[in-house]
Order: C-alpha cells, then structure tokens, then sequence
C-alpha cells in the first residue's frame, strides 16, 4: 500500500509539472512524460479524483484541485531541494535525482525543514 501511495504522489508531481506549461493536460501527456502504460494511467486518475485532487472537465482536461495543488507543490519543493541537497554533498545529478524521488515521500516535515534551513543559510 505505501508503495501505491507513492506512485499517486510521483502522478499528483507529474500533473504538476506538466499543468505548470499546458492549461488543456490529458491524460496520455502523463503517459508520454512518464512512460506508464494507459491502463496505468487511468487507475492514477480515478485514484486522483476519488481524492479530489484533480478535476477532468467536460473535454476530457485535467486540472489539479486546490488542494492538489498544494499536496502537488509540497512534494515537488521536496523533490528539487533534496536532489539539490545530494548534489551539494557530491552525489551524481542522476543519482541525486532518482534517490530525491524517493526520500520525498518519506522524509518527515521536520527533517525535510532543517534541510531547507541549513541550504538556505548556505547560500
């Protein structure tokens, strides 16, 4: 089930990303950026809706709720400040990305925000 959960997380990052540049997302442009099949892909979708945190319109365009919003942009800060945070201690730019993918969904608020304090006083 945790397993789940993080793949709902990685699709809910996905439609962010993607909504961020496209006001009219379907649902295969989740699929061409991820490379999970349809079927896949529709099941993250009703996963998505039955936890309202996206809406399908009446052509067929998904668009994040507010609260998806808001769950989609914490996990994606997570994202980019932890990939980050392993590049500036050596760590690959690929690895550094896949292990981030990871630890976002995972890392407690608390370590997530003393991370964030400790890079931003760095800077």
């Amino acid at each position: 089930m945790k397993k789940n959960y993080e793949s709902i997380e990685d699709y809910l990052e996905n439609i962010y990303i993607l909504s961020k540049g496209n006001n009219k997302l379907h649902a295969i442009d989740i699929a061409n950026l991820t490379g999970f099949s349809k079927p896949s892909i529709s099941r993250a979708v009703h996963r998505l809706l039955k936890d309202e945190l996206i809406t399908i319109d009446d052509d067929k365009h998904i668009h994040l709720t507010n609260n998806g919003i808001l769950k989609a942009t914490k996990i994606y800060e997570r994202h980019l400040l932890l990939t980050k945070a392993l590049m500036f201690i050596g760590v690959d730019p690929q690895t550094a990305e896949g292990d981030a993918c990871r630890i976002e969904h995972v890392i407690s608020d608390t370590t997530f925000d003393i991370i964030k304090d400790k890079l931003n006083k760095l800077k």
